[in-house]
């Protein structure tokens, strides 16, 4: 039997497994369902912090490794616990988020918690990108700050999200790592963590190496996951970033990109 060209198949969420309602289609499932079969590994690596995904991974019969907020976190789904974290200092964001209001006026932050029941919290003014996501509306800003975070995500009212993800790392520096990882999703994060940090870090728990990982994106976020890979394959809705460091284009989430690859893949 011919070994398997790609042992570990790594997708992001919104916008490349998910649809536009939340959903992955029954092509998809099928889909990772034979690479499972043929022996391949699908690890979910996803911005949502942990909590976020847990109904979502039960849906998948995932009960292994997830890796969770942008990389911040190393999430195994069937004893429900962090097995790695790292999270950001709260002194810094701060420190980081004054410094990018200093260059391009007030902006709006919510906040992922650290842990297995963190909460997302959304300061006045701030719109949740994904409505369906719970969050609990704070009154103040420095409400943020009570307990550790994994994460800050950022809303400019005029800046695009490539307006305001460039304006932060021309000022954030070393105090944290900036991503864009979806529409109205600019997001701090502690410094050096990517979702290739933690994809490697999964890989390593798995027994699986870099020269046999396929992973699938839609965002700039996703830039670090496929440098790490062995392939990198970009949504038809993908940004235009994360196209251009591509080794394959697939059809949009909504046309099953995925699984058109898989498909070819494992026959």
């Amino acid at each position: 039997m011919a070994a398997l060209a790609y042992t570990l198949i790594a997708t992001d969420l919104d916008g490349t497994l998910l649809r536009g309602d939340d959903t992955v289609s029954e092509r998809s499932l099928a889909a990772l369902a034979r690479a499972a079969a043929a022996g391949a590994r699908h690890l979910v690596v996803t911005g949502r912090p942990a909590p976020r995904v847990r109904e979502l991974l039960g849906f998948l019969g995932t009960t292994g490794l997830a890796v969770c907020g942008q990389g911040a976190q190393l999430y195994d789904a069937g004893g429900d616990r962090l097995l790695w974290s790292v999270t950001l200092d709260r002194e810094l964001a701060e420190t980081a988020l004054g410094k990018i209001e200093a260059e391009v006026g007030e902006v709006y932050a919510a906040v992922d918690q650290d842990g297995t029941e963190g909460l997302t919290l959304i300061e006045p003014g701030y719109r949740m990108p994904h409505p369906a996501l719970p969050a609990v509306r704070v009154e103040r800003r420095d409400e943020l700050w009570h307990a550790p975070i994994s994460k800050v995500l950022l809303r400019h009212p005029v800046l695009s999200d490539d307006e305001l993800a460039a304006a932060a790392r021309g000022v954030v520096g070393s105090l944290a790592t900036v991503t864009m990882s979806g529409p109205g999703t600019v997001e701090l994060q502690p410094c050096g963590i990517t979702k290739a940090t933690g994809l490697a870090l999964a890989a390593e728990h798995l027994g699986l190496g870099r020269e046999r990982a396929i992973a699938f994106g839609d965002m700039p976020n996703d830039i670090p996951m496929f440098q790490w890979a062995a392939r990198g394959v970009a949504m038809a809705n993908a940004h235009p970033e994360l196209k251009a460091v591509a080794d394959e284009v697939t059809t949009s989430n909504e046309d099953d990109g995925i699984a058109v690859v898989l498909e070819r893949l494992f026959v």
